[in-house]
């Protein structure tokens, strides 16, 4: 159910997380910490203020907040937006062959960067998700983490937007 910006504004800490609390997957302390920094003055500022709390996170805790990301095209129960976004991307509605292949993919990042791969898939198909699996399986460690968090905050951005009317 989407909320007015002057809604969320005005709404008790608790509340404010509540509705807010899986823009980020799994990680309710996000907003509840970007609450302390109302008001807000529209869905871009909500989002940098999410930033900020992400931005100021220890390694440790980005790390947690990656992790909790579910695998691309995998079976396993995952939140619904997550559900929506792949399903948005096909996922879904992948063939064995496919979904074998993004198993093994899954399988050979997470065993390369001891994370799950993460990509804004609103903007992707099947083929381009693959194409960037190949492409970042190239990458360093410290290069995929900064990628994971530019994309964990694409995807809380895209779920803002679906959220939040002004």
């Amino acid at each position: 159910m989407p909320y007015s910006l002057f809604d969320l504004n005005q709404m008790e800490q608790s509340a404010f997380t509540e509705a807010l609390g899986e823009i980020f997957e799994q990680t309710p302390t996000i907003a509840s910490q970007a609450w302390e920094q109302r008001p807000f003055t529209d869905v871009d500022d909500l989002h940098q203020k999410m930033l900020t709390v992400v931005n100021a996170m220890s390694d440790e805790q980005q790390f947690a907040l990656i992790c909790a990301h579910p695998d691309l095209g995998s079976k396993a129960k995952m939140a619904e937006a997550s559900t929506q976004e792949q399903a948005g991307a096909g996922l879904d509605r992948l063939t064995a062959e496919e979904y074998d292949r993004f198993h093994r993919l899954n399988e050979q990042y997470k065993s390369q960067f001891g994370f799950p791969f993460i990509i804004a898939v609103k903007n992707h198909t099947k083929t381009s998700i693959l194409e960037a699996f190949e492409t970042r399986l190239q990458h360093s460690q410290p290069d995929e983490m900064r990628q994971a968090i530019a994309e964990i905050s694409q995807i809380a951005y895209f779920r803002l937007l679906q959220q939040v009317t002004v």
